[in-house]
């Protein structure tokens, strides 16, 4: 107040509370001291003969890294698993989006499993732009079939590149069926060009589509219904059921229509629902027909044969392409190279000639 020998007010501050720091350090320093040392190449093929799902795991995350270290250590497991694999049947499945095949692969896997057999999933995910992790996450629109000890679903972020995490998912394979696993799923992000490299991996291909959507019969599924083995109409219950079978026809007319396969298979359409377990068990029997029929032909192991020789090819072509844009001097000529492009000075093929001429001389 006015003449008061001391001012008062009815505001003040007081010391706020010291905020604890964004990282725990006490919790870090934990975690550095009870880290384990990365298992040696013996010690995980040992476990994933046993059948141990975490060193299956742990071998998976090894092949798919990118560090060199682990990519040496990675071929040599993939060495040591070779004589005990091969033995699994693989299945390539993919379908139109929407078209349900991961209620599909837990309604067919469940099956299988059912029957005594050991089943697993390598998923191929779209990947999120920001962290190339997997979006979807398998484990749970699956949960039923990720619960079963005899079951191992993985899901593997594709990079966003076409072809997935093909060459990866095949190594993956081999340490799956040296683990024991009788079958395997690789589950494709949908109709696109990965499905070609999946095609060039497994022994069946499954074309999982659903009625009604309008698009039964599009050319742009031409290419992927030619390497199918099969074509399964899901969710044909409740009113679905005359539009699927309507398809069902309609499919085995467009297949008439294309030349015969390789093998002498002739592919079969069938239909189910996977939500009310209705037609797998005929689906699996097509599966196990088809296998039995291109082991006694001899074609199976001719195609394996064929998809070695391709794989070779392609991860030949990937180092290459690897070993010029992670060379210094490449960068170096690479970044040459495209300001010139955008200079107007040189065409991109002009360029593309340069820059290999320059790596076949060794710069």
């Amino acid at each position: 107040m006015p003449g008061s020998k001391t001012s008062k007010t009815a505001l003040s501050v007081s010391e706020g509370v010291e905020q604890p720091g964004s990282i725990n350090q006490q919790a870090v320093d934990h975690l550095k001291k009870t880290k384990k040392k990365p298992y040696s190449t013996t010690q995980l093929l040992r476990g994933i003969r046993k059948g141990e799902i975490s060193m299956l795991g742990q071998a998976i995350t090894l092949v798919e890294s990118s560090l060199e270290s682990h990519q040496k250590a990675a071929q040599e497991l993939i060495a040591a698993c070779l004589p005990y694999s091969g033995n699994a049947f693989r299945v390539g499945i993919t379908g139109v989006p929407g078209a349900g095949k991961s209620t599909f692969i837990e309604s067919l896997g469940k099956h299988i499993i059912g029957r005594g057999g050991r089943l697993a999933v390598l998923a191929i995910d779209p990947s999120s732009e920001r962290s190339r992790g997997s979006i979807l996450g398998d484990k749970t629109r699956m949960e039923e079939l990720a619960g079963s000890k005899n079951a191992y679903i993985r899901p593997s972020p594709s990079g966003g590149t076409l072809g997935g995490v093909a060459r990866k998912t095949r190594e993956s394979i081999i340490l799956c069926e040296a683990a024991g696993f009788d079958t395997i799923f690789i589950e494709t992000v949908g109709v696109g060009q990965s499905e070609t490299a999946v095609h060039s991996m497994v022994d069946f291909f499954l074309l999982v589509m659903l009625a009604g959507a309008g698009d039964e019969l599009q050319g742009i599924k031409r290419g992927i219904m030619e390497m199918a083995d099969a074509i399964v109409i899901n969710k044909a219950d409740g009113t679905n059921i005359r539009r699927a079978r309507r398809a069902q026809s309609e499919f085995a007319n467009a297949l008439h229509l294309f030349p015969p396969s390789l093998s002498g298979w002739i592919p079969l359409v069938k239909t189910c629902s996977s939500l009310y377990n209705k037609g797998i068990d005929e689906i699996w029997d097509l599966a196990q027909k088809y296998s039995s029929f291109v082991k006694e032909s001899g074609y199976l192991k001719e195609k394996r044969l064929e998809q070695s020789r391709y794989w070779m090819y392609e991860t030949l072509r990937d180092g290459i392409y690897m070993q010029v844009f992670n060379d210094p001097a490449m960068k170096k000529e690479l970044e040459l190279h495209e300001k010139a492009i955008a200079e107007g000075r040189i065409t991109s093929f002009m360029a593309a000639s340069s820059i290999l001429n320059k790596y076949k001389s060794g710069i």
